[in-house]
């Protein structure tokens, strides 16, 4: 009985260590998705957590049995029922597909709502008037546009928190995908396509962005800093980037795509371009979408 006892502690324990190493290995990683700071951002980490939650319904008994049943019922132990005629049970069979069926049916449930109410495309309610930023994915570093102030800049944004933001996303060459993961959704950026995203800030701070689509050697440095600050932060920021000897021309653009070997090793720099041509951005959509060649 002693040792039995013993061995029963020692998985016992065995079961506790390797719990706590995970959470360890969890409360030590910089979970950006769990650390939202905007309003869709929250939605969907609540969608996952409340997604996990319902799943561990059955994954956490499951486990619980893969460890309890084959030591309760082993060969050494001639305490355990022995039943060899046993076929069937009632209770079993409702219980097995009766829980997995309810969550299935919640997730369902869950699903059916989110996907209409975090649709990227979607706009969020606000008594502010959206800020409209236009990105365009480059080997290897992003191009922001606003259209409304009339600048651009290279791997940085700004903007005002509280305030819905409406991204308009493409490419200038390979597929990409625009993601900011403390704010919330993540949309692909296409050559000749334009895609939408809406997010809201709603804590001043500074965030990562990233591209989490691989396109190609120079794909980590695909990155940028997205800056959410105040109304008055905000405007300081704009006339600074206007104060820039810079301007986005063809000639510039052109440099811009030329230099991308460059960015193979290391990222390019945070540039800002005091003026654009208002209809750059829709000049690079249909430059792959072959409008310009008449086709």
């Amino acid at each position: 009985m002693k040792i039995i006892r013993s061995k029963k502690m020692i998985i016992i324990l065995l079961t506790l260590l390797v719990t706590l190493l995970v959470v360890a290995l969890f409360a030590s990683s910089n979970m950006v998705l769990f650390d939202s700071k905007g309003i869709i951002g929250e939605a969907q980490s609540s969608l996952i957590i409340t997604s996990v939650l319902l799943m561990a319904i059955i994954i956490v008994p499951v486990l619980f049995m893969s460890i309890y049943f084959p030591y309760k019922y082993r060969h050494s132990n001639k305490e355990a029922e022995y039943t060899p005629e046993w076929e069937h049970s009632t209770k079993i069979e409702v219980i097995v597909w009766a829980v997995p069926c309810l969550i299935i049916l919640a997730l369902g449930w869950i699903t059916y709502q989110t996907s209409y109410a975090l649709d990227p495309r979607k706009e969020i309610v606000s008594d502010k008037e959206p800020l409209t930023i236009q990105v365009v994915a480059m080997n290897w570093k992003w191009l922001f546009i606003y259209p409304e102030q009339q600048i651009a800049t290279v791997n940085e944004i700004a903007l005002p928190v509280n305030r819905p933001v409406k991204f308009l996303v493409t490419s200038d060459t390979a597929m990409n995908s625009f993601f900011i993961p403390q704010l919330g959704s993540q949309v692909y950026a296409m050559a000749g396509m334009e895609n939408r995203l809406n997010l809201m800030a709603q804590q001043e701070g500074s965030y990562r962005g990233i591209s989490a689509n691989y396109s190609g050697y120079g794909f980590a440095n695909m990155r940028f800093k997205a800056h959410a600050v105040n109304d008055a932060d905000f405007d300081q920021w704009i006339q600074k980037v206007k104060t820039s000897e810079q301007v986005l021309n063809n000639t510039t653009y052109d440099q811009l795509t030329a230099n991308a070997k460059e960015q193979i090793k290391a990222p390019h720099p945070v540039t800002y371009f005091a003026s654009v041509p208002p209809l750059k951005f829709k000049d690079i959509i249909e430059k792959h979408a072959g409008v310009q060649n008449g086709l």
